[in-house]
């Protein structure tokens, strides 16, 4: 199963599958979802669906927030295990918002996080960028290209099933 972070669904819609340049993108992320081949922890949701954009209506319709919505409770170990040994085990008020919701993200293990942040090695705290935490939490990670390889888009994508 693949995770999407809230930047993948955003640059997509901004950059290379607008919804009314690229319909068959959202109809094909849609299919998998249904399939629970790609899914989207609510925490990352929230992070979207809050907004007036035509992204976050999509999101809003029931039919779409609900195929794609992870339906599993994050384990709150988990997420504290991610925030201590990914980005550091005396963060501050300040960085664990910075860092946002990420580590519920990378929290989920036996999954590929989807995102498009590049890695950061050098990265310390909370600037860290999420490769390079499920490098170190032993996540596996890669980005919207890959996903697209591996679960084969193509605008005829329907032609092929």
């Amino acid at each position: 199963m693949y995770l999407l972070d809230a930047n993948v669904l955003i640059t997509a819609k901004n950059s290379y599958y607008a919804f009314d340049r690229v319909p068959e993108f959202w109809e094909w992320l849609l299919h998998w979802a249904e399939r629970s081949a790609v899914k989207i922890p609510l925490e990352i949701l929230e992070e979207i669906v809050g907004g007036t954009d035509d992204l976050a209506q999509w999101l809003g319709d029931k039919d779409n927030r609900n195929a794609l919505c992870l339906e599993e409770e994050a384990d709150v170990g988990r997420v504290q295990d991610v925030l201590a040994n990914g980005y550091g085990n005396d963060l501050t008020n300040a960085e664990i918002i910075k860092i946002g919701r990420d580590p519920f993200l990378i929290s989920y293990d036996v999954r590929t996080v989807i995102t498009t942040e590049v890695s950061k090695p050098a990265a310390q705290r909370a600037n860290r960028r999420i490769p390079d935490v499920c490098n170190q939490m032993h996540v596996t990670w890669g980005d919207s290209f890959l996903l697209i390889r591996d679960l084969n888009f193509s605008t005829k994508w329907r032609d092929r099933i």
